[in-house]
């Protein structure tokens, strides 16, 4: 028995033998009788087979390279649109930081102290403690106790000072304390650091009316953080029936989650009230 290969291989090499004959025989001008006609007759099926074959290899080819040469432009695209898309994003960053920048370059502008911007570069991983770290240090004449401020209000104070890089205590700390007074009545007490980022307006007296709304500001007189700062809205006021002190809960005026940039004062004196100009 004959193996596959090898039938395959005599058939086509008789296929090309009858492809040439019928070449031969249709080339010739006379008319063909008798045996010509017969092998033209045989060899017909066999040739449009062979045409056929020949026809789809030819197309198959040329696709699979239409197929790779679009392959090969859509990942030049594909290349080019991930590109644009980064370089966009790098504009959109840019656009948002710039607009940040302005905001408290404005917000400089209206302060008698002189200040420093600085850039936070890291955040305290513990739930116990809220801090930031920022890239001012004493190089830069940042020292301990030094307040830190955004244009929406108070941020934190300086508890500690290296050569390129200081620690902020952020005011929803626990250990944070700014003497301060509700803006409208003028009804003092301190401001605490509590839990879920909110802090406690401690110490206010039953005697104060203080409503949710509020805005708390800092009275100056803890020589730490300037005078008529926005520290936070009074979220809840609750007077029990009973003792002189009233609880009220507020909602700080930052948010330290999208804190990026700040404001440290390099001195310590009192300023006007910023938000009245």
């Amino acid at each position: 028995m004959f193996s596959k290969k090898i039938v395959m291989i005599v058939g086509v090499i008789v296929l090309i033998a009858v492809n040439l004959m019928a070449l031969s025989v249709t080339g010739r001008r006379y008319h063909t009788h008798g045996l010509g006609q017969i092998a033209i007759s045989l060899i017909t099926p066999f040739q449009k087979t062979t045409t056929r074959s020949i026809s789809f290899m030819r197309n198959v080819w040329n696709h699979y390279f239409c197929l790779v040469a679009a392959k090969q432009e859509n990942d030049k695209l594909k290349e080019a649109l991930s590109r644009a898309i980064e370089k966009n994003n790098r504009f959109n960053e840019t656009e948002i930081f710039n607009l940040r920048l302005r905001k408290l370059l404005n917000f400089q502008k209206n302060m008698v102290e002189q200040t420093l911007v600085a850039e936070v570069i890291g955040k305290d991983p513990s739930p116990w403690f809220k801090t930031i770290i920022i890239d001012k240090g004493k190089s830069d004449g940042v020292e301990r106790g030094l307040s830190v401020l955004v244009p929406e209000g108070i941020a934190g104070q300086v508890i500690d000072a290296s050569p390129h890089s200081s620690k902020v205590l952020l005011i929803i700390d626990q250990i944070s304390a700014i003497d301060a007074l509700v803006q409208g009545t003028r009804a003092r007490g301190i401001v605490k650091g509590g839990s879920n980022g909110q802090c406690f307006f401690m110490y206010a007296l039953r005697k104060h009316d203080i409503r949710v709304g509020d805005t708390i500001i800092s009275s100056g007189l803890d020589t730490v953080f300037p005078k008529g700062l926005r520290i936070g809205n009074v979220s809840k006021v609750i007077k029990q029936n009973f003792g002189i002190f009233q609880e009220v809960m507020v909602t700080p005026c930052v948010d330290f989650e999208k804190l990026e940039e700040v404001l440290v004062v390099l001195n310590a004196k009192s300023i006007s009230d910023v938000n009245d100009k």
